[in-house]
């Protein structure tokens, strides 16, 4: 029953991130939103209830099944994706390096803020 509980638990936000995302014209998908909500529940609470622990680990743990559809979806299309190789393969490309460099200038700077530089005390001359 714990299972059942934290998956509803799960399909709540997720429902009431799309409820959301329509009403208020919100340019980002509904489940994004859900999640946002759902972290923020979890921060706030200071920790994650058994149900949805042991429901997000179920899910977890059988996460490669749910990339089966986009797999049978890229096999569907294969042709298509045969002829534009090129440009597909180019943003791949572009798009990763793209994010490493985001992610390192952000570190850097996220790092400067929070971590303070030790200080070296001068020796004591003898």
């Amino acid at each position: 029953m714990p299972f059942l509980n934290g998956v509803t638990l799960l399909l709540v936000y997720q429902l009431t991130g799309e409820i959301l995302v329509r009403l208020l014209g919100l340019p980002i998908p509904g489940p994004v939103l859900g999640m946002v909500m759902l972290f923020a529940t979890l921060m706030i609470r200071g920790s994650v209830p058994d149900s949805l622990g042991q429901a997000s680990g179920a899910l977890l743990s059988h996460l490669s099944l749910l990339f089966v559809p986009a797999g049978v979806g890229m096999m569907t299309h294969f042709g298509r994706i045969a002829d534009e190789w090129v440009p597909i393969a180019l943003a791949l490309v572009l798009s990763t390096v793209v994010t490493m460099v985001a992610t390192a200038l952000i570190m850097q700077l996220t790092t400067r803020w929070f971590v303070t530089p030790q200080r070296v005390e001068d020796e004591p001359n003898d």
